[in-house]
């Protein structure tokens, strides 16, 4: 398990994270998502040693991790920011990663490399910014970690390289029972791939939801009458962003699905549909229950 407790990061007076809690279990896929500057990349430096927080702890599995080199050898992290050794190729990058992981698995390196149609043997200089993000994401699942952080892993993939390191990770994750967190900013690339999602704004985590129980909780309501009536009518379900117009309505409602089915069609509707939302959709109202404006703390793409 990683658990951050009360941690704080400042740069100069400036706090990239601030009082941030949280605890991801073991054997989840962990969303981070957040705009520029929110503390993503900070964040996973302090989850991974590079920094020591000034206030506060990371801990993996009870033990603190900076200075750490035991718990290091655990984890593996593909940064925003990637870093080849100069004119270096992935083979001589796999021989470094090899010398520091001894679990480092050579026959699924071979393998990966091969199906993402990358030459092993070339400058990773002449890459791509998206060819140097698979190399990279290659070699940290060939360390066979039991911890693995990706910052922004998505970024200059086209769709069908995307989707193949989604589904490598989520594999990886399924099979080896490895705890992996995400981030991004766009809530969209995480929608599919996470168990947990959690937005941080302004070094602080301001939401935190299990998916599936987050996509279950809100829906949409489309309903009409003959007989005239008014918001009055749904009393006892727990509504939001409620519309009328005429005989139609619709509304968001906060609740188990098949009972507000149920107590809808009791009152004999000429109309009744029942809709899910999107992922996007579910944050925007659970910020607005918060009181946060959500287009303001995350840009919706």
């Amino acid at each position: 398990m990683i658990r951050a407790e009360q941690v704080t990061k400042l740069f100069g007076t400036y706090p990239a994270v601030q009082k941030l809690d949280c605890e991801i279990p073991k054997g989840c896929i962990y969303g981070l998502i957040g705009a520029n500057g929110a503390g993503k990349s900070t964040f996973l430096r302090l989850v991974t040693g590079v920094y020591r927080a000034d206030e506060g702890q990371v801990t993996l599995d009870g033990e603190c991790v900076y200075e750490n080199p035991a718990a290091k050898r655990r984890m593996a992290y593909v940064p925003d920011e990637l870093y080849f050794l100069a004119n270096a190729s992935m083979n001589r990058m796999a021989d470094l990663y090899g010398g520091i992981y001894k679990g480092f698995d050579r026959a699924r390196y071979k393998e990966l490399t091969e199906i993402f149609g990358l030459n092993p043997k070339a400058s990773t200089n002449t890459f791509s910014k998206g060819m140097r993000r698979q190399a990279a994401t290659i070699l940290a699942l060939c360390t066979n970690p039991e911890y693995i952080f990706f910052d922004e892993t998505f970024d200059g993939l086209d769709p069908v390289v995307r989707n193949l390191v989604k589904n490598l990770i989520t594999e990886y994750v399924m099979e080896r029972g490895t705890t992996a967190i995400i981030t991004s900013h766009s809530l969209r690339e995480l929608e599919d791939t996470c168990d947990q999602l959690a937005l941080l704004h302004k070094g602080g985590i301001v939401f935190e939801s299990d998916v599936q129980n987050l996509k279950t909780a809100l829906f949409k309501v489309q309903v009409a009458f003959l007989e005239p009536y008014d918001r009055e009518l749904f009393q006892g379900l727990d509504l939001l962003d409620y519309n009328q117009r005429g005989s139609v309505a619709s509304f968001i409602v906060r609740g188990d699905r098949a009972e507000t089915k149920n107590f809808l069609a009791a009152k004999s509707p000429a109309l009744l549909d029942i809709l899910p939302l999107s992922l996007e959709e579910v944050f925007i109202h659970e910020m607005q229950a918060l009181g946060y404006a959500f287009d303001h703390i995350l840009e919706v793409e």
